[in-house]
């Protein structure tokens, strides 16, 4: 059974990329750089390449933090730093380039739309790892990756309902993007050990400040960023679907609906993290999030197709598959507390089986609508080619 039905591939055929960014990083410092590296390009290559190349530079990075620190709890040498730096910032160029690639083609098309949606998600799990590894957040690097996450989920649910990409004067993939890559080059000078120490005793104006318990700095940035950026974010989607909603007198209760599978995946890798007994968050922190990343590739992948096929408002109850596995693992992890702390089935072997079934349910899926909107569409992912009048 295929993803697309009759009433999607009409959707496909009426649909139009919407999208406004507000930052004036972009407009005035950003864009003109962006609009002069587009032109370094071919005209024969294909916007969708760019998109993977773009992602095949955080995918090293990541790498690059498995191989220094295991467990993102011990320094790598600042080269590595710089180089998370380097790739994040070259990941931003590219991933900001292949849409002008493609109006520059006239390649647009509903399947680039989603191939670069769909790497974006998985962006925030793989650059979450370089970015444990810069700070040395160890267990609490998972925190990073929900950073990236809500905010992301929530514009793009925020699109389905308003059909506009709205990037605010401040937003991830600009200030956000800059802000981390900074992060990187200033750990590159100073070494990840600084993150780890006291707050009030290495940044000298939060001691002034009260309430403000002498926590690593990392740990710090974590609550800093979740009530400056993710929280007010979130209000922000909230407020725009509502009003979108009232003017058409939709349903409010049919659209939060759509938050569920991503508060499951979000609460489901929590819980089984706390119950763990060998605590996978420490001890597996590159699988946890490889795992997590691919489910949330193909909750992002699902809710993306929902808007570019037009499918009704509501809960795509085949999001939840990617949900499949966490009930098992928190069922095995909570065995232990029965069981003499010996859980019924070894949590590597767990977490291996997530990551495979993660995988394996975003190939399937990624493969599967590639194929169905290429067909639809008379056009090819990797090329350019004349699209079906």
């Amino acid at each position: 059974m295929g993803y697309i039905g009759v009433h999607g591939i009409e959707g496909l055929l009426r649909h139009k990329y919407s999208g406004v960014d507000r930052s004036y990083v972009a407009k005035y410092i950003l864009q003109p750089f962006w609009s002069y590296c587009v032109n370094l390009f071919p005209l024969w290559i294909a916007p969708n390449v760019i998109t993977a190349v773009g992602l095949s530079f955080i995918l090293t990075s990541a790498f690059l933090s498995y191989v220094y620190s295991p467990l993102l709890d011990s320094p790598p040498p600042r080269w590595v730093n710089f180089a998370h730096g380097l790739l994040l910032f070259l990941y931003q160029t590219f991933d900001a380039i292949d849409g002008k690639q493609a109006r520059r083609t006239n390649s647009t098309s509903p399947l680039g739309e989603l191939f670069d949606h769909g790497c974006d998600a998985l962006v925030c799990a793989f650059e979450t790892m370089a970015f444990g590894n810069s700070v040395m957040s160890g267990r609490h690097t998972i925190w990073f990756w929900i950073l990236a996450a809500i905010p992301f989920y929530f514009a793009t649910w925020e699109h389905f309902f308003t059909n506009t990409l709205i990037l605010p004067e401040i937003n991830g993939p600009t200030e956000g993007l800059l802000l981390i890559y900074m992060i990187h080059f200033f750990t590159s000078a100073v070494g990840a050990e600084w993150w780890i120490h006291g707050v009030r005793d290495s940044i000298k104006f939060v001691d002034h400040i009260p309430l403000i318990p002498n926590m690593p700095i990392y740990q710090f940035l974590i609550f800093f960023m979740m009530a400056v950026g993710v929280l007010p974010t979130i209000v922000y989607n909230i407020f725009n679907v509502h009003k979108v909603l009232a003017s058409r007198k939709g349903n409010m209760t049919n659209a939060l609906a759509m938050i569920f599978p991503f508060l499951g995946l979000v609460g489901g890798v929590f819980i089984w993290g706390w119950l763990s007994p060998s605590d996978v968050l420490a001890t597996e922190p590159h699988l946890m999030l490889m795992g997590t990343g691919f489910a949330f590739g193909y909750l992002v992948g699902r809710l993306v197709l929902a808007h570019i096929c037009d499918e009704p408002k509501g809960l795509k109850t085949g999001m939840c598959m990617s949900l499949l596995i966490l009930p098992l693992a928190i069922g095995n992890a909570f065995s232990s507390r029965i069981l003499d702390g010996v859980p019924c089935v070894s949590e590597h072997m767990m977490v291996g089986l997530y990551c495979f079934f993660t995988f394996s349910l975003w190939l399937h899926f990624a493969v599967g609508v590639t194929h169905e909107i290429t067909s639809a569409l008379g056009i090819k992912c990797f090329r350019i080619t004349r699209k079906k009048a």
